[in-house]
């Protein structure tokens, strides 16, 4: 029995996802990891972009955001701003999809540097909503001077800044 609802539940909100083209705009929260985990306690950001219909169940499009690493330890904040392609494949009778996000990071500091960005994601689909669980890493070089986070890194290297989130997106039409 509770296997027939189960089913029956993902039949009745796959009904209710469908593409979503236009406007999305959300906010996320995450835990760093890599390099970042060394200087971050937890990150926080908005997420916004806009997407095209390409086919049934594929929407392309062009993200940006803003994701904020809170420093600790004496570490000064740092943040990125990611701009990206945008793609998200939503699985027919299942309200549940798959996104990615490539492109570059823009630094808000200027003794890290811009690097790749990458963000891949799960998540659920609501009407006009979706949950997801997302990991983002962004690929940079932290320039050995200024006054960046100190004991953490040193020397011209590469570093990944990276964070496992979760956010909520809303479509606006």
């Amino acid at each position: 029995m509770k296997k027939l609802l189960l089913l029956g539940a993902f039949a009745f909100f796959g009904g209710l996802a469908q593409a979503q083209e236009g406007f999305r705009l959300g906010a996320h929260v995450g835990a760093p990891l890599g390099d970042a985990s060394d200087a971050a306690s937890v990150t926080l950001g908005i997420d916004a972009a806009y997407m095209w219909n390409i086919t049934r169940g594929l929407d392309i499009g062009a993200a940006t955001g803003y994701s904020h690493f809170f420093g600790k330890d004496n570490v000064e904040d740092f943040g990125f701003i990611p701009l990206a392609v945008s793609g998200k494949y939503t699985f027919n009778k299942v309200p549940l999809f798959v996104g990615l996000d490539l492109g570059a990071a823009i630094s808000t500091k200027n003794y890290i540097n811009s690097g790749l960005y990458v963000a891949p994601r799960v998540g659920y689909q609501l009407k006009n909503t979706e949950l997801y669980l997302g990991f983002q890493n962004i690929g940079s070089k932290y320039k050995d001077h200024g006054p960046g986070p100190g004991p953490y890194w040193h020397g011209d290297d590469r570093f990944n800044f990276g964070a496992v989130n979760f956010g909520v997106n809303f479509f606006l039409k």
